[in-house]
């Protein structure tokens, strides 16, 4: 089995000495159309400490421009909630990446 390598965390130090997170690494989703657009099911996106989850959708349009295709009509969840694009990640967090599903 391969394994995969984690990103590093950006860190710097605070005046108290205490390291602070600069970035922080989440795991995203990707489910029916939103993996076929991207040929992936999951990829780890590094970002800086304090994004949104709209900035982590863009940050990923920007690595896979395919998915702009379903980007006004996919719905969030980061950590198997639904979440608005305003919602904060933070570090480990889980975010998915959900499109329309049509069915009969």
């Amino acid at each position: 089995m391969e394994r995969q390598m984690e990103p590093e965390m950006e860190t710097s130090t605070a005046s108290s000495g205490d390291k602070v997170l600069s970035s922080i690494s989440i795991k995203v989703l990707f489910f029916a159309r939103a993996r076929d657009l991207t040929g992936l099911s999951e990829t780890p996106l590094v970002v800086p400490y304090g994004s949104t989850a709209n900035y982590c959708l863009e940050a990923l349009i920007s690595k896979f421009p395919r998915l702009e295709e379903i980007h006004h009509c996919m719905v969030l969840a980061l950590n198997e909630e639904y979440a608005a694009g305003s919602s904060t990640v933070k570090d480990n967090d889980e975010l998915a990446i959900i499109p329309p599903i049509s069915g009969g």
